[in-house]
Parts: C-alpha cells; sequence; structure tokens
C-alpha cells in the first residue's frame, strides 16, 4: 500500500547558480544559517544556552569543463544557489557570494565549491 512517502534519501542532486546547472561532482552540504545553541554551564549547573550566528553556506565539488570560466565563477557576488536532493528538498541561498579559494584538482577536474550568504538558506520540499 502506498503511502506517499519517498524511500529514496540521498544520491542524485543537482547544483546550480542563477539558473544554470554545474556539473555536481558530490560532496556536497549545506547549513542554513540558523542560530547555534550553545549550553551556559556553571559550577551550579546548567543556566541555559547562548545562540550565535552561522554562516548559511552550501559547497560541494563541481567538475571542470571546456566552457566554465574559473575567474567569472569565482567572482559570483548575489547570486542565487539551489542544491536539489534526491530526497525532495530543495535548499536556496540567495544573495551569495563564491567563498571557495577556487582549487582545481586536475586529475579528475575537480573543483571545491562555497557560497556563503548573510541571509539564512530556505527549504522547500
Amino acid at each position: 500500500m502506498a503511502n506517499g512517502t519517498n524511500n529514496r534519501r540521498a544520491g542524485r542532486i543537482y547544483f546550480k547558480v542563477d539558473g544554470t546547472q554545474y556539473d555536481a561532482k558530490g560532496k556536497f552540504s549545506y547549513n542554513l544559517g540558523l542560530d547555534k545553541r550553545e549550553a551556559i554551564v556553571g559550577a551550579d549547573g546548567v543556566h541555559g544556552y547562548k545562540s550565535t550566528p552561522q554562516v548559511a553556506h552550501v559547497e560541494g565539488a563541481i567538475t571542470d569543463s571546456a566552457d566554465l570560466d574559473l575567474a567569472t565563477f569565482q567572482g559570483a557576488d548575489n547570486v542565487t544557489v539551489t542544491l536539489e536532493l534526491a530526497n525532495g528538498k530543495v535548499i536556496v541561498l540567495s544573495n551569495a557570494w563564491f567563498a571557495g579559494e577556487g582549487k582545481v584538482e586536475c586529475e579528475e577536474g575537480e573543483i571545491e565549491v562555497r557560497f556563503e550568504s548573510r541571509k539564512q538558506a530556505v527549504e522547500q520540499k
């Protein structure tokens, strides 16, 4: 009996910057940029927690191609980054900038990418 639940949790992903899809190599991760909560502990016990900001980001690796202008890609600013996951979620990072080193590993044409934003990322389902 089908209950509408997708059993797939991971696997195929799609990475886009301003609507242009790039060859997602893998190793992608993201942080929505929600506050990080850390306990405040005193000698007499736990007093509560403090909340500190985190940077919203999407990072991973893409495969280089002949038509990819790395200098332009690294200069990206105020772009929208989307990461479409196999489980149906879409992570959207708006007003983002390229924050990686631009390192290219030549054996497999792998480029490490990282985009960050001052805004929280949105998780769509």
